[in-house]
């Protein structure tokens, strides 16, 4: 999961409902469209915080930027069915949010991990309302086998006690390594709280999303518009060079963030925000 570098919101952003259709959205925004809008769409497990270190940076460089918590994540309501997580059902969302933003000038996408695979599945819907697509630390089919395993793991203790989320916490917390370094009293209540507070059937259904999404590269690439492949050095969800000739089957650019692995937003956000800026506004020329 994405741990944010920091909980406080920058003096520039704002935490905000964006409205529309589909229901009420929780976002962190930041910004003005002098060049642009981009719209964040955070993966498992995760929240619009992940990108909170790119919101001030992104800001200075012209953009209005919205990250968002999608339906049953952390802070955006959603329902206890199963069925409203389903892979089109969160493109639908996306779509809405991106006509709620139709008016904050070219509107650029980006999608970290789970929240690639939607924004894929949400401009192979309709690409119409984008300027651009960024696929941030996110493959072109399922995740590695290894994690395919561990999701697995994750959504069947999902199943069976949905109605203990915390217990399920401290279940997956026990198998953390046993070197790995202690998140700060501050952090890891968010994170604690954050996983309470999603709805466990968003867990479950974005989990079986994860190991099994097909390859859809070819019909991705078919799609005109301006496409950018960003990631660490290395990652544990989909392989680096996997994400390598990715870029190369969409004819995409490719930035690959030095000191980040699968969350360049938030280990290496200066790198990230400014790769970004430069992908939005050559996108755009």
């Amino acid at each position: 999961m994405s741990k944010p570098p920091r909980l406080t919101l920058p003096p520039a952003a704002r935490a905000s409902r964006l409205t529309t259709p589909r229901g009420a959205f929780a976002v962190h925004e930041a910004g003005e469209p002098v060049h642009g809008t981009a719209l964040l769409v955070p993966g498992f497990t995760g929240s619009k915080e992940d990108f909170i270190a790119l919101l001030e940076p992104l800001a200075a460089a012209g953009f209005r930027v919205v990250a968002v918590d999608g339906r049953g994540q952390y802070e955006s309501p959603g329902p206890r069915e199963e069925s409203a997580y389903e892979l089109h059902e969160l493109a639908l969302d996306l779509l809405a949010q991106a006509a709620a933003l139709a008016d904050a000038g070219p509107l650029h996408l980006v999608g970290h991990s789970l929240g690639g695979l939607i924004s894929r599945a949400a401009v192979l819907r309709d690409a119409s309302p984008f300027a651009s697509l960024t696929l941030m630390s996110s493959g072109p089919a399922a995740i590695a086998e290894e994690q395919q395993a561990r999701t697995k793991l994750l959504v069947a203790a999902l199943e069976a006690m949905r109605e203990d989320m915390a217990a399920v916490w401290e279940a997956m917390r026990a198998h953390d390594p046993a070197d790995a370094v202690p998140d700060a009293p501050e952090l890891a209540a968010f994170l604690r709280g954050r996983w309470l507070a999603t709805v466990p059937e968003q867990l479950i259904s974005t989990g079986r999303i994860l190991v099994s999404e097909p390859d859809r590269v070819e019909e991705l690439a078919a799609v005109g518009l301006p496409k950018l492949v960003l990631s660490g050095v290395v990652d544990y969800a989909w392989p680096v060079p996997l994400m390598d000739e990715m870029a190369v089957r969409l004819g995409a650019s490719r930035v690959v963030v030095e000191d980040a692995e699968h969350s360049p937003n938030a280990e290496n956000p200066q790198v990230t925000a400014a790769s970004l800026a430069t992908f939005w506004r050559s996108s755009t020329a």
